[in-house]
């Protein structure tokens, strides 16, 4: 008996916090932009930061609020995707040159310009 009656108990518990969950997931849903989640598809979701935001999500939420895309770009993206992006949002697109990295010390140590002087143990091997 005090097993079926702890069965009882728990499930009323479990049924009880349920339904106090889906009541307040109701209460306080937000209702977001559904061009956001559009804009989001189109990225790469790296959440890398190279555009100057937080992340993906961020970028989407700051292009579907602008009233321009001069200074919103994606590089992980590419031009095609902001050209998508500006047809979902209405707005000019902006071309903007592919970032390229560049090695400036040639791959080694001997080749790279000397900033700061470290006075521990070398990493860099002497060939």
């Amino acid at each position: 008996m005090p097993i079926l009656t702890a069965i009882i108990v728990l499930g009323g518990i479990g049924i009880l916090g349920a339904v106090i969950l889906y009541a307040v997931s109701k209460r306080f849903f937000v209702k977001e932009d559904p061009r956001i989640e559009l804009i989001e598809q189109l990225l790469p979701g790296a959440n890398c930061g190279s555009c100057g935001r937080s992340g993906c999500h961020d970028f989407a939420c700051a292009c579907a609020k602008a009233s321009s895309l001069d200074s919103l770009a994606c590089p992980g993206a590419g031009n095609e995707a902001m050209a998508k992006i500006a047809d979902i949002v209405g707005l000019s697109p902006v071309e903007s040159a592919p970032m390229v990295a560049v090695l400036r010390c040639n791959g080694t140590c001997h080749n790279r310009p000397v900033t700061a002087r470290f006075d521990g143990p070398s990493s860099c091997a002497i060939v």
